[in-house]
């Protein structure tokens, strides 16, 4: 009797074994013991490597998402309202003004590591360059680019073209894929950097 009800168990457990649908995707438990249906052996995605992964600060503190500049031309720069290169505003603007419409925009970081030249709040720049400079493109939360306090987006703009940046004005030409192709050094010809830009679009 006992023999019987042990074969009888097995013929049970091989049954419903080769009742499966095979097709099935392989099942996930979570913390909690619950199936999840998760197809454990999909590819992860892979992590970005360009300038959309970045989130930054704006004026007001709130997060804004590079992302949202996906598929545009960009042109990176730290920027100082006390420099001898902060006339380049009046470049930067004029360049803006030529390219918006065809999918250009100028992502302005202010920066006081380089001899305190751009003192004051956010408000106090941003008032500064609206009414000396009439900026229309946008412009950031003041932020370090060197050493350890450093944006994490300037970590990885000198990790593509490498090298601290030396001085206000140092400008990044991103192209529509959000890839580093050029930078620019603050003295570097205005008129350059706009066929250099203009080449990308």
């Amino acid at each position: 009797m006992k023999l019987f009800k042990t074969l009888a168990f097995t013929l049970v457990v091989l049954i419903a074994f080769t009742s499966c649908d095979r097709n099935d995707p392989p099942i996930s438990i979570d913390d909690e013991g619950t199936s999840t249906g998760i197809d454990s052996t999909s590819v992860p995605e892979e992590p970005q490597d360009n300038i959309y992964q970045f989130t930054v600060k704006a004026g007001n503190g709130e997060d804004v998402s590079l992302a949202q500049y996906r598929g545009k031309v960009l042109l990176v720069v730290n920027t100082a309202t006390q420099c001898g290169y902060t006339p380049q505003y009046n470049d930067l603007q004029r360049i803006y003004d030529n390219y918006r419409e065809r999918g250009f925009e100028i992502l302005d970081f202010p920066c006081n590591q380089f001899g305190g030249q751009a003192p004051g709040s956010y408000d106090d720049i941003h008032d500064f360059c609206t009414d000396h400079y009439n900026i229309t493109f946008p412009q950031f939360a003041k932020i370090n680019v060197n050493g350890a306090s450093a944006s994490p987006l300037y970590v990885w703009l000198k990790s593509k073209k490498p090298g601290n940046i030396q001085w206000n004005f140092t400008k990044f030409l991103i192209n529509r894929n959000g890839e580093v192709v050029s930078r620019f050094e603050p003295a570097y010809s205005m008129t350059k950097v706009e066929e250099a830009i203009e080449e990308q679009l």
